[in-house]
């Protein structure tokens, strides 16, 4: 693997990503679950959850025919929230026993929801583009009920759910800052719909930031432009720094916007999570594989 770029003081002088496991046909979704010390992500097109044990380094297949579940994070009780594109909606995962969260908003069905995460009061909030129901191998056939792609909170308290990010074309990833003031959302519109890459000029490949006001977002602003390929699933350090996947590999951005570095990945990456028994463990779902790399941060959730 080739050695990382840049990021003094944030990985190991001299490290690289190592291969952790294979087989997949897309992986996304990746979470680290403490209370197994194992590594779940999806195999969308494979249309099932995919699990590794860091106790004695083996994978296994955790569920199949799961409606093409995407993105997930941990609850605060510990159990998994996770979004389905073939259900199209927001759900649970306890022990194995999946329950609907949220699969609606103003009466009509969201598109296919995509990344979630939970903020400090236990509200939801998930991004929702349209690829689980314009990809056929990620969902099934659809329309854009709504007719947009939006990003919502909700609030299981009282089942309230908004829309708090309009005018990002296609959002993706998301994450918090440390403090929650600040969300950051990737717009992956730049993703190819009838081709096998990136076309320039074609969409978005940015990540937005926005200051979060209660349960309100006010303004957006470009964050950073990636130069390979578009950003996909997002993370945040405790120092702020944003780390994003691309599609040479994953790319690390200052609180300010500043490029930091790169660690290089031989596949297109699609979403990355830190965890470990440390929390200092970097595990990169990219395309077929799951890597992973030490680093000397943790997650600003963790």
């Amino acid at each position: 693997m080739d050695p990382i770029v840049g990021l003094e003081g944030l990985v190991p002088p001299g490290s690289s990503a190592a291969l952790m496991a294979s087989g997949s046909v897309w992986a996304e979704g990746v979470v680290y679950i403490p209370a197994t010390h194992t590594v779940r992500w999806s195999d969308i097109p494979g249309n099932r959850i995919m699990q590794h044990d860091l106790a004695i380094e083996t994978t296994s297949v955790y569920a199949t025919d799961v409606e093409f579940t995407n993105g997930r994070t941990l609850d605060h009780d510990g159990s998994v929230i996770q979004c389905s594109h073939g259900r199209r909606r927001l759900e649970r995962d306890r022990d194995g026993s999946v329950t609907p969260i949220v699969d609606h908003w103003n009466g009509a069905p969201f598109n296919s929801p995509n990344d979630v995460v939970v903020a400090a009061d236990g509200s939801y909030w998930f991004t929702d583009p349209p690829y689980g129901i314009i990809f056929p191998r990620e969902g099934h056939a659809g329309v854009r009920e709504y007719g947009d792609h939006y990003v919502f909170r909700h609030e299981p308290q009282t089942g309230e759910t908004r829309a708090v990010v309009l005018d990002v074309e296609e959002p993706n990833g998301l994450a918090f800052s440390p403090d929650g003031s600040i969300l950051y959302v990737a717009d992956s519109s730049g993703i190819p719909q009838d081709a096998d890459v990136v076309q320039p000029g074609v969409g978005n490949s940015h990540i937005r930031a926005y200051d979060v006001v209660g349960s309100r977002c006010k303004n957006g602003r470009t964050f950073a432009t990636i130069g390979a390929g578009v950003p996909d699933g997002l993370r945040v350090d405790t120092r702020g720094n944003v780390w994003t996947s691309a599609a040479d590999g994953v790319h690390v951005y200052s609180p300010a916007g500043e490029w930091l570095g790169r660690i290089p990945i031989p596949e297109t990456v699609a979403n990355l999570c830190f965890g470990g028994a440390d929390g200092n463990e970097l595990f990169i779902a990219a395309t077929t594989s799951v890597y992973r790399v030490t680093t000397l941060v943790t997650d600003s959730s963790f």
